[in-house]
């Protein structure tokens, strides 16, 4: 298989072409753009992936680290981490 091809070929070995079944189990990379039979089929693979494959883990990467959650467990304020007061007049550090 070739890398245009990566994105259409889910279930087929992305070096030998062998389609994933009973007795073939299909790993993933890494950056989940391809499936191997192998470790063998990897490594024959690997100088073609290669570029499409660290472009992929490094934007995977950035969204896992520079995504901000909804809300935290820990508190609303990002630096100390405790809940804002409810009532500003009775706060004395305003």
């Amino acid at each position: 298989m070739s890398s245009d091809g990566e994105e259409a070929a889910d279930e087929v070995c992305a070096s030998c072409g062998i389609a994933e079944g009973d007795d073939v189990k299909l790993k993933k990379c890494a950056c989940d753009l391809v499936k191997y039979c192998n470790d063998g089929c990897r490594e024959l693979h690997r100088p073609e992936h290669e570029g499409a494959c660290k472009k992929k883990t490094a934007k995977i990467r950035d969204v896992l680290l520079f995504t901000q959650p909804e809300m935290s467990h820990l508190g609303e304020c990002p630096i100390c981490c405790l809940p804002n007061p409810l009532d500003e007049t009775k706060s004395g550090h305003l």
